[in-house]
């Protein structure tokens, strides 16, 4: 079964994230980091993707990844992250996740697991 979010553009869901870590005093920058952390993307191939409509699919079966995203656990949306079944959506949860946890207040040291 897929899922909607597989074929959103990451773009459409980007500015969420933005504003929701904004709503909590934090930035867009800090939203980047924990994107590029989770996803092995550098901050030009992040915007290349954002500027080309590219799907969560496409989006994350293009990321070299991060050998540490393993280390992201906990709930989001009622979920726990790390028994979902399907790569993608725990991909999507993961990302889910790192925001949640930047919005919360957690320092980025902490949110990208270092």
């Amino acid at each position: 079964m897929s899922h909607r979010i597989f074929a959103t553009p990451v773009a459409d869901v980007y500015p969420h994230y933005v504003a929701k870590a904004e709503r909590k005093g934090r930035t867009k920058e800090e939203v980047d980091a924990v994107t590029t952390w989770l996803t092995g993307f550098d901050q030009a191939q992040l915007e290349d993707h954002l500027a080309a409509g590219t799907t969560f699919e496409q989006f994350f079966a293009q990321a070299p990844g991060n050998p540490d995203a393993a280390l992201v656990t906990g709930v989001v949306c009622g979920v726990r992250v790390e028994e979902v079944d399907d790569p993608l959506m725990q991909q999507v949860r993961r990302l889910d996740k790192l925001v949640d946890e930047l919005a919360r207040g957690k320092a980025l040291a902490k949110v990208l697991r270092s």
